[in-house]
């Protein structure tokens, strides 16, 4: 009797854990290897829009395509996606902001934003409505995926001594794997976790601003997360003052309320990204990598891991 192929998968944030999930769907054998007790990375600092069409802003159409499956993908594995769209709104004074979004971006129709959220009513005129897009609680959503693999046979070994390797290594450290991967580069995202009862949100809500623009992302029971700023930079460590400046001067432009909220949590990520900013799949030596992920995991790491797992079992692609 044939056994299935066997998996090691390095690295269990979200592209470690989507890679897992589309090769054991295969009837594959797979292990999950993290050096961490409680893996979080950048992964746990992601505002978790599944936004293919806003990423169009200054994303290459590659992503928006394969953006695409992400909704879909996460709501057949995981509870808690929810389908509201995203609202795009600008001060009055940046409304050529919001014009050049329009441009630059598809999937959209103009909407009046206090018919979307009653919250932001006498704040914004008007406003670009993407419905086609969703998001998701990242937290909520990594631990669902590892128990949904546990329910499913695969291995998971976190912190503590790393078993040995079996069958075809998959890299998914992120920046952990720069060593191997010349050109990888950091990216810093920092975000703000706030608590307020005085304004109620449904769906993401992008700001557009010259300066500091910001999204704000309902994550239910009063919780608002706050993101993000993008720095080129590797310096690890607690989130900056300027950032956190930067982020409640964006707060604070949405809903006044914001500025009266409790600061629940601050946090900061290193998110791998290469020269070009798309994530990918590489083979290197006898280790396959995906990794790159950059602004776009909880995205782009569906597409990438079914494309994966469709070419490691010889699989054709629906879209070929």
């Amino acid at each position: 009797m044939t056994l299935p192929p066997q998996f090691t998968v390095l690295g269990a944030g979200v592209a470690g854990l989507c890679v897992a999930t589309a090769l054991i769907e295969r009837g594959a054998r797979v292990m999950v290897i993290d050096p961490s007790p409680d893996p979080t990375g950048a992964s746990w600092y992601a505002g978790g829009m599944l936004a293919p069409f806003c990423e169009g802003e200054a994303a290459p159409e590659a992503v928006v395509i394969a953006g695409q499956v992400a909704r879909t993908w996460w709501a057949a594995r995981v509870p808690g996606v929810l389908g509201h769209g995203t609202l795009v709104v600008a001060p009055p004074r940046d409304q050529p902001e919001l014009a050049r979004f329009a441009r630059a971006t598809r999937g959209h129709r103009p909407a009046d934003p206090a018919a979307l959220e009653p919250d932001l009513a006498g704040r914004f005129a008007t406003g670009l409505f993407f419905a086609d897009e969703a998001h998701l609680d990242p937290r909520a959503t990594l631990r669902a995926l590892r128990d949904r693999l546990r329910a499913l046979g695969a291995e998971l070994h976190f912190g503590g001594t790393e078993p040995p390797s079996r069958g075809q290594v998959i890299d998914c450290r992120g920046l952990a794997a720069q060593s191997a991967l010349p050109g990888l580069r950091a990216v810093r995202g920092e975000m703000l976790l706030l608590r307020s009862t005085e304004i109620a949100l449904a769906r993401p809500v992008r700001l557009l601003h010259p300066r500091f623009p910001c999204y704000v992302v309902p994550r239910g029971e009063g919780l608002f997360m706050v993101g993000a700023t993008m720095v080129e930079t590797d310096r690890d460590g607690p989130i900056t003052a300027r950032a956190v400046m930067e982020l409640l001067s964006a707060a604070y432009a949405l809903h006044p309320a914001l500025a009266e909220a409790e600061l629940v949590e601050t946090g900061a990520g290193l998110r791998p990204a290469f020269a070009d900013n798309i994530p990918a799949i590489r083979h290197q030596g006898d280790r396959i990598f995906v990794n790159g992920l950059y602004r776009h995991g909880f995205l782009m790491a569906p597409a990438l891991a079914e494309q994966l797992a469709q070419t490691l079992f010889q699989e054709v692609s629906l879209a070929s």
